[in-house]
């Protein structure tokens, strides 16, 4: 099966779900499903993506003269299943299947993309790609060396291979547990997500990249009802894990997470409001440090002087017990890759080494650029968008302090354990975040539950303004994490320890 024109569909259905057909059922008749071969030959097996025909496009998206270009293949099954009001009513299946082709000419991009892999629409992309140049032609290496990873996220069983019948028992079973754990409960809507992203990268100096990259999760979100007033939170897990991960324990852990945090919303009390000391708590709230700090250190956006950390690097942005890391080696974390979509291995960037600022997050052009090796930074939505830099798993290092300790050390202030709903700007660095967990600090010790508060700094300043870090570092454990930049989607993970930022201001109460 080689030449297809059609290669993305959504299939819907309510009831009629709750058969025995596994992910690749919704797939049209003659389509491959993922399933054999784990890695390498699967391009070419089930489409005829061979080395000549890669050379051939290749030198076509090379033939006005471009300093390099790369192919990017891509084939991923996605599905939903949701369970809301006691019943499994909604379930979807989307199939993309496409290639991407890019010129690169200095710091310019050419790109063009078909979901049609016949040698004629390929070369026609691969032509849309080169008008970036005018200059003579180049020619790609004449042979391609297969890139050598390590598996950061090994499957043993592929979702794809998973029927339908063995994820409904997943979601009937959060779904009961969460209303056997208290009765205000009101309502749940439980979703498993699976994906499989198959990718092939194939670049004109002679890199061949393949790789499986799975990623699920499973959500609960639940309404709580106390004399007449109602309540809602939620929580998930997941990551680049396959099915056999998500285990009665599992599933009972995030029942009780959930409706715990959505009942403990009756007693919160909203905090007053102005300038003061605010804890972030260990996991979760890493997502502050991703969103506030990390973007600022993707390298496209100091190339453009954007970014306030683009005349910092080998200076102090934070005190000496701070080190943050982008590392796509974590396994089994959401932002863990094999390799970058530009077929760079995947790696560990310290970003900040004790205080100082001692890299930015490189794709291969502003690696270029900057006279430096790629981090492995270049990520992309799908085969439809070219990489830029992006973040993989962001986190800072744990301390030497307690918990406590850090807590105590606040005096008055507020205690954040999740955020949602933030607003960055990356040139100046300015954020807003809701505090959707959290609870107040006074005299030193955690207080009552907050809600209907919103924090907001400055990126730079509060990574200058942390100045207590505790030695109870984690990774959050969901799996939905996903970060837009440029348009574009990319799943990330992050985690961080407890630690106080001695000024942050909160939006709540006025005195």
């Amino acid at each position: 099966m080689k030449n297809m024109s059609r290669r993305s569909f959504i299939k819907t259905g309510a009831t009629a779900i709750a058969g025995t057909f596994a992910a690749s059922s919704f797939l049209p008749k003659g389509w491959p499903a993922l399933a054999g071969e784990k890695t390498g030959g699967y391009f070419e097996k089930e489409f005829g993506i061979t080395d000549e025909l890669c050379r051939k496009v290749l030198s076509e998206a090379l033939s006005k003269g471009g300093d390099f270009a790369d192919l990017f293949f891509e084939h991923t099954i996605t599905n939903f299943l949701i369970l809301e009001d006691g019943k499994v009513n909604r379930a979807s299946c989307e199939v993309a299947l496409g290639v991407g082709i890019r010129t690169v000419k200095g710091d310019q991009v050419g790109y063009g993309f078909t979901q049609d892999l016949s040698e004629k629409a390929m070369l026609a992309a691969a032509s849309t790609a080169a008008t970036i140049a005018s200059a003579s032609g180049q020619k790609p290496a004449t042979k391609f060396a297969p890139l050598k990873t390590k598996n950061y996220y090994p499957v043993t069983t592929l979702l794809s291979s998973v029927p339908l019948e063995s994820k409904l028992p997943l979601v009937q079973s959060l779904n009961e547990k969460c209303f056997s754990l208290s009765p205000l409960v009101r309502k749940v809507m439980v979703v498993f997500h699976d994906q499989e992203r198959r990718i092939l990268v194939v670049t004109s100096d002679g890199v061949k990249a393949e790789d499986l990259q799975p990623r699920s999760y499973l959500s609960s979100s639940v309404v709580a009802e106390k004399n007449g007033r109602w309540e809602r939170s939620g929580w998930n897990f997941g990551g680049r894990r396959e099915f056999s991960y998500y285990t009665p324990a599992l599933v009972e852990e995030l029942a009780r997470r959930a409706v715990d945090r959505a009942l403990v919303l009756f007693e919160a009390i909203q905090p007053p409001a102005g300038e003061m000391p605010v804890v972030l708590g260990p996991g979760v709230t890493g997502v502050l440090l991703h969103e506030a700090i990390g973007h600022g250190m993707e390298a496209d956006f100091n190339r453009k002087k954007i970014s306030t950390y683009c005349t910092m690097l080998g200076k102090k942005v934070a005190e000496p017990f701070v080190t943050i890391i982008d590392d796509g080696t974590v396994p089994y974390l959401t932002g863990s890759i094999n390799f970058d979509d530009e077929g760079t291995p995947a790696q560990k960037t310290v970003l900040v080494d004790k205080g100082i600022l001692t890299s930015y997050l490189h794709d291969r052009i502003s690696a270029r650029s900057y006279g430096v090796k790629s981090t492995g930074s270049g990520r992309r939505q799908s085969y439809q968008h070219y990489p830029i830099p992006r973040m993989r798993n962001t986190y800072m290092l744990g301390g030497e302090a307690s918990p406590e300790d850090v807590i105590k050390a606040a005096g008055n202030g507020i205690y954040v354990q999740d955020v949602a709903n933030g607003q960055v700007k990356i040139g100046e660095g300015d954020f807003a975040f809701y505090v959707s967990q959290g609870r107040l600090i006074e005299n030193g010790k955690l207080g009552a539950p907050i809600k209907d508060v919103n924090i907001m700094g400055n990126g730079p300043k509060m990574l200058a303004n942390i100045v207590m870090v505790a030695k109870d570092f984690e990774f959050a454990q969901g799996g939905g994490g996903t970060c837009g930049k440029g348009g574009q989607g990319v799943p990330v993970g992050f985690g961080q320890p407890t630690c106080l930022v001695k000024s942050l201001t909160v939006g709540g109460v006025r005195g």
